[in-house]
């Protein structure tokens, strides 16, 4: 089971693709929502969780994922559930993803520590420990992946099912949602 964590203020793109690709390479991808069901993105996209945060299953998941945007990932950093969570999949070896601003979350929490990260231009100051390097674009450091914004979401997506499934498997999905070239 995988987890995406969204809360209000959260950027739309960044959750969607994810969460697209991750469900046609075959996995159960469970939207939670921070305060309820309903949530609405940073541009007033409202979007219906499978779950609010007091449904969560017990089982560890095998990827966390958290959405940026404001105040959005603002709203993340501050849920004791994310946190929770984030502890539980951590310990139990699973995969930790964030993309554009949420990266402070992991920051914050210790998980960047040592790491190579990447986050939205201007929160490098909160990922505490990180060995940031900007305009990597999507950076994957052992279990924790973290990408710079919603124009790599695409990449983020695609890194998360080759973490999950091998490289072989993002690029067969990659096949599957580019349009040929045409010259």
């Amino acid at each position: 089971m995988i987890l995406l964590f969204l809360a209000n203020g959260f950027e739309e793109v960044e959750a969607l693709t994810p969460l697209d690709l991750l469900r046609r390479a075959g996995d159960q991808v469970r939207p939670v929502g921070i305060g309820g069901k309903r949530v609405i993105g940073a541009h007033g996209i409202m979007m219906e969780a499978d779950l609010d945060e007091a449904e969560i299953p017990e089982e560890s998941p095998e990827m966390v994922i958290l959405p940026g945007g404001m105040p959005g990932a603002a709203n993340l950093n501050a849920s004791t559930t994310v946190e929770r969570v984030l502890a539980r999949t951590e310990k139990s070896g699973g995969i930790l993803a964030a993309i554009c601003a949420a990266p402070m979350v992991l920051g914050r929490l210790g998980y960047l520590r040592g790491r190579r990260a990447v986050c939205y231009p201007g929160f490098e100051d909160q990922l505490t420990g990180a060995r940031v390097e900007p305009g990597a674009g999507v950076v994957r450091d052992a279990n924790v992946v973290t990408a710079e914004g919603m124009g790599v979401a695409l990449s983020f997506g695609l890194e998360l099912v080759a973490a999950l499934h091998g490289q072989e498997a993002a690029d067969r999905i990659r096949a599957s949602v580019m349009a040929p070239k045409v010259n």
